[in-house]
């Protein structure tokens, strides 16, 4: 359109602190980077979040575009980066998933009979015993870190493990 003000001209304004030329700006290219980041992404949402992130992105760093005219291609440089951060972080995540999944047994697999008699067992302890084994002995927690997420004194907790430690033995006829 003949009227329209060029990209360069919206730039100056929305650097002078117009927030009118800053929304142009945004209604010009949120559709076009929305759709690029779209076809680039898996999730459409990621996308949608992503070409949100841009556009906040564009206004806190407005000032370091050396050139007006090239408002666009530094917008789908800015999508391009965020979408390749994502995939990295979701490929980290994903990485982490698989690996903790590999480390846990198959949920689907029947529990062996020792599971099933150190699940009773365990049931038959005090609630306070029961969490300081968990933390101390099934968890590899310090006493004095176990101390402090359950709010007891220090000793109280050595005094949890050991007994809880020996009625476990007791109950699942195990000899220390």
């Amino acid at each position: 359109m003949p009227g329209e003000p060029t990209d360069a001209a919206l730039v100056a304004a929305a650097r002078s602190g117009s927030d009118t030329a800053f929304a142009r700006i945004v209604d010009r290219y949120q559709a076009p980077v929305r759709g690029f980041l779209r076809r680039i992404c898996v999730d459409e949402t990621d996308a949608d979040d992503m070409a949100q992130e841009v556009f906040l992105g564009a206004w806190t760093r407005l000032r370091t575009l050396k050139e007006g005219g090239r408002l666009k291609t530094w917008l789908f440089a800015i999508a391009w980066r965020k979408a390749k951060g994502r995939a990295r972080s979701m490929a980290r995540s994903r990485k982490r998933d698989h690996e903790y999944q590999d480390m846990r047994p198959d949920a689907h697999t029947p529990q062996t009979e020792m599971a099933l008699a150190m699940q009773q067992a365990l049931a038959q302890l005090t609630p306070d015993q029961r969490a300081c084994v968990a933390l101390c002995l099934a968890g590899g927690w310090t006493h004095g870190d176990a101390a402090a997420v359950l709010d007891m004194p220090l000793g109280t907790v050595k005094s949890h493990v050991s007994r809880g430690r020996a009625r476990l033995s007791e109950l699942l006829g195990v000899s220390e």
